[in-house]
């Protein structure tokens, strides 16, 4: 078994003010994008406005936000919510989702393009390039607050987290972090230039996280108030089983002839 470090999730506090971990890997996988989709633009040639990117990645945080914070509540715990309907707006107690904020970013990338009269695929190939390193860093703040941990193990790199009660369990942040950051971003930078189409990259990258998040639930604990779907399967894998039945169908549909 190994330690789990003893880092503190927030980095500096200043009174009733922190600065923590989480946060500022997501800020840090803002700027990257940012920064990559800004390249390729460039590389690409492709012709926009002098404050597309800006307004681009306003509406990329807002359609995160608010499909993360309803994807928790309509996939997670939509019984509690219902009945609680004021605690939908306690994001600071945490409840976000993945496959909420895709669909959030998803929509606000087809109202932008609309207004902005630009390729949605296009666009959508360069982001999910950039998609891995806000991932990965989300995982490993996930990691240092402790929290979505896996479950009960004796594998030799076990941790016993702080809130995971006395047994150890798999550092299951950590092999997201490798999967679905690390992994996915190498090989989806690899075939960027691969395929004449739009679009294509955009199904890969749906193909590739569903498969690598499906496998990697098997590890994680799942959400105590969901459990166990047909007493096999997460929540998470159900809706990486749709995401991957997607990608599969955009993968044909983009590269039909």
């Amino acid at each position: 078994m190994l330690p789990y470090p003893d880092i503190s999730p927030e980095i500096v506090r200043i009174g009733p003010l922190s600065i923590r971990w989480y946060g500022l890997m997501y800020l840090v996988g803002f700027i990257s994008s940012y920064l990559i989709v800004k390249r390729e633009i460039h590389r690409r040639g492709l012709r926009v406005e002098k404050d597309f990117l800006e307004n681009l990645y306003f509406y990329l945080i807002l359609g995160l936000l608010i499909g993360a914070r309803l994807g928790y509540i309509v996939f997670y715990n939509l019984p509690y919510y219902l009945e609680n309907p004021l605690e939908i707006f306690a994001i600071w107690r945490g409840g976000m989702s993945f496959h909420g904020g895709l669909i959030g970013v998803i929509l606000a990338i087809w109202f932008f393009t609309r207004a902005k009269k630009f390729d949605f695929f296009t666009l959508t190939d360069m982001l999910v390039l950039t998609a891995p390193i806000g991932l990965g860093l989300g995982r490993i703040g996930n990691f240092i607050n402790g929290e979505l941990y896996g479950r009960i193990t004796d594998v030799p790199w076990a941790m016993i987290f702080p809130d995971g009660g006395p047994l150890p369990r798999h550092p299951s942040q950590l092999y997201e972090a490798t999967l679905e950051g690390v992994a996915l971003f190498l090989i989806l930078w690899f075939l960027k230039d691969k395929f004449s189409r739009s679009g294509v990259v955009s199904s890969l990258f749906l193909i590739l996280y569903g498969i690598f998040r499906f496998v990697v639930e098997f590890f994680r604990e799942p959400d105590l108030q969901v459990g166990y779907i047909l007493e096999v399967f997460t929540m998470g894998q159900i809706l990486c089983i749709t995401m991957i039945v997607i990608g599969v169908a955009l993968f044909i549909y983009r590269t039909k002839k």
